[in-house]
């Protein structure tokens, strides 16, 4: 049997037309049990509470109040492996309990030990670059080997690449998401997703069959941020969303870094302004080790693959860094025939240096000082 108050709270939280800033609002003014007897009994509450705008919605929390079973939620996310915890839980996160906005509920898979390490949220954009992709699973990937725990957001890009970091380091991993945790979103990450739950920490303050809705990836956002203690933003654009993220550090105290990109590339254009905002620049793991407080000897990473030699492959590199360009592009801006241009990116392609993607080339390195392979 459920304590009531953890009841009220579960069943509240698993209204699929509650959002976790109108619960906030709902248990600043009544307690769970309270607000729980509200709905199903049709009582309104106070303007601040419930507005008239949103009458539709809380017309649909009053019925769907009347059918949830907080018991049936919490015996189902078990089938699956999943745990509830909520605020009244001696096993809530306490880097969470002070947070300003805490998750009334966490769906949980895997330990919440993890948040004992040390830990370090990295974020980026969807639509990554090559180098993005590879800079952020070294990042990944060396803090893990240092013992810190990496937290994203789980998604396609920049979040995925460094959990796969992580993961080839055998690391500590926190994954946040944005929707429930009985079906793994993006596809593309289910293989992450299912080794994040199996061997770190899967968090959702949505229950199990919630979709991924829009809405709820700013909001999750927040969580990212509040668990890490440096947040680290590999690729954002003039206008991400992981600036939101940012946003969310920022207004907690916690330190906002930036890997510095090419003024040309527009997945650089919001980290670079980070930077000229005074973000500290991260430039190698140790400079994120070093915001951790943690003593670390300066370690260049693995050993630099084979630098061209000749001087127009070295051209085509740097292009290629700043953005992408197609062979036409890199002929035209080095005022070369098209074939020496296709000879040069070839060569770098067999040294892993530069990466095809659908005809146009890029990159393949991370951004990190002294390493140059590519991972993705």
């Amino acid at each position: 049997m459920i304590d009531d108050t953890r009841a009220a709270l579960i069943a509240l939280s698993a209204l699929p037309a509650m959002t976790p800033r109108r619960l906030k609002i709902i248990l600043e003014q009544h307690e769970p049990t309270e607000a729980l007897d509200r709905l199903r009994r049709g009582i309104s509450f106070a303007p601040e509470v419930e507005p008239k705008a949103l009458a539709p919605m809380f017309a649909a929390l009053r019925t769907q109040a009347t059918n949830v079973d907080p018991e049936r939620v919490v015996e189902e996310c078990a089938a699956q492996r999943i745990v509830v915890v909520t605020q009244v839980d001696p096993n809530y996160p306490a880097v969470l309990a002070e947070d300003p906005f805490p998750p009334a509920v966490l769906f949980v898979s895997g330990s919440l030990d993890v948040l004992a390490a040390r830990r370090v949220s990295i974020v980026g954009t969807r639509n990554a670059t090559a180098a993005g992709r590879a800079t952020a699973f070294e990042l990944g990937e060396g803090l893990a080997s240092n013992g810190v725990a990496v937290v994203s957001g789980l998604a396609r890009g920049i979040d995925g690449a460094a959990h796969r970091g992580v993961r080839s380091a055998t690391g500590l991993a926190v994954g946040v998401v944005g929707n429930g945790l009985d079906v793994p979103y993006p596809k593309q990450n289910a293989d992450i997703w299912h080794w994040v739950a199996e061997h770190g920490l899967l968090v959702s303050e949505w229950a199990p069959g919630s979709p991924p809705d829009e809405f709820h990836f700013p909001l999750r956002n927040r969580i990212i941020a509040a668990l890490g203690e440096v947040l680290v933003v590999v690729e954002s654009r003039a206008r991400g969303g992981s600036l939101i993220t940012v946003t969310a550090a920022a207004d907690r105290g916690i330190t906002v870094m930036a890997v510095p990109g090419s003024t040309r590339n527009p997945a650089c254009e919001g980290t670079n302004q980070l930077l000229v905002d005074s973000a500290p620049p991260v430039t190698c793991v140790d400079d994120v080790l070093v915001a951790l407080g943690l003593d670390h000897s300066r370690d260049y990473g693995r050993s630099m693959l084979e630098r061209p030699v000749d001087v127009l492959s070295e051209d085509v590199l740097a292009l290629c860094a700043e953005r992408p360009h197609t062979l036409d592009m890199i002929a035209q801006a080095l005022g070369v025939p098209v074939r020496d241009s296709a000879v040069a990116v070839s060569r770098l392609e067999q040294l892993g240096l530069v990466i095809d993607t659908g005809g146009w080339f890029e990159s393949g390195q991370s951004k990190l000082a002294g390493s140059k392979v590519a991972r993705s």
